[in-house]
C-alpha cells in the first residue's frame, strides 16, 4: 500500500491533474467527505487529509510513504528523513514582508532599528532579516497576520501572499518579496528503498505531468 498525503484546498485540487497523470483517481471528494483516509481507483494507493504543515511529519516519520507540500513549510519544518525529488510547480505564491502604508520601512532598516515581525514563518523570517543584517523581535502568530500592524502588535508582517489583495484591503503594502513559493513532492527515505519500483513509477509520472 502507498499512502499520499495532502491537504486540502488548493494543493489537492492542483496535485489531482498529476495524479491522473499516473492513472490514480480520488474516488471521494475531500470537502463533502467525512473520511480523513480516502481511497482511489487503485487497491494499492490511497491519501490522506492532513493539515498542510502536518504533512512532512507524516512522511517524515512514515505516516505516509510521500506528500506534497509548499516550499514554505518545508523549510520551516527541515527535511530530515525525506526527499525532495520534484518541484511539482502548483500552489505558487510568494513569501513576502508587509507593512502600514503609512510605516517608513526602507527607512527604518537603514536607520538600524530594532523591528518588530509577526509571523507564523519564524525560521524564513530569522534567516532574512539576519542575512541583511537587521535586527528583530519575531512574534508567532498563527492566523490573522494582517492584524498586527494594523493593532500596534508588529511593525511589519512575513507571510505569503498570492494576489495581494489581502494586503490591500487591510491597508498593508508588500515592501519586500523574500521567496518565490510552490508545493514539492516529498518522499520518506525508507518507502523510498522498501516500496522503489512503485514510488518510482509515481514520481516519474509526476515528472512528465508538471505544468509548466
Amino acid at each position: 500500500m502507498i499512502t499520499l498525503a495532502l491537504s486540502k484546498g488548493r494543493i489537492f485540487e492542483e496535485t489531482l491533474p498529476l495524479l491522473k497523470a499516473a492513472g490514480i483517481e480520488v474516488l471521494e471528494d475531500p470537502e463533502t467527505s467525512r473520511k480523513l483516509i480516502l481511497p482511489t481507483n487503485r487497491e494499492d494507493v490511497r491519501v490522506v487529509l492532513v493539515r498542510a504543515s502536518d504533512v512532512p511529519t507524516y512522511v517524515q516519520y512514515g505516516g505516509a510513504d510521500l506528500g506534497v507540500a509548499g516550499r514554505d513549510v518545508l523549510i520551516e519544518h527541515g527535511l530530515a528523513g525525506m526527499y525532495q525529488p520534484l518541484d511539482l510547480n502548483i500552489a505558487k505564491c510568494r513569501m513576502s514582508v508587509a507593512v502600514r502604508a503609512d510605516f517608513d520601512y526602507e527607512s527604518a532598516v537603514k536607520q538600524g532599528s530594532r523591528l518588530r515581525v509577526a509571523t507564523k514563518y519564524t525560521q524564513i523570517a530569522r534567516q532574512h532579516f539576519a542575512d541583511k543584517g537587521v535586527h528583530v523581535d519575531l512574534i508567532k502568530l498563527y492566523g490573522s497576520m494582517e492584524l498586527a500592524p494594523l493593532t500596534g502588535l508588529a511593525d511589519a508582517i512575513v507571510d505569503l501572499v498570492s494576489t495581494g489583495s489581502t494586503l490591500r484591503a487591510n491597508k498593508l503594502v508588500e515592501v519586500e518579496r523574500i521567496m518565490d513559493i510552490s508545493s514539492r513532492l516529498v518522499v520518506n527515505q525508507a518507502s523510498l528503498k522498501l516500496k522503489r519500483a512503485p514510488l518510482r513509477a509515481l514520481i516519474d509520472a509526476f515528472a512528465t505531468a508538471i505544468p509548466k
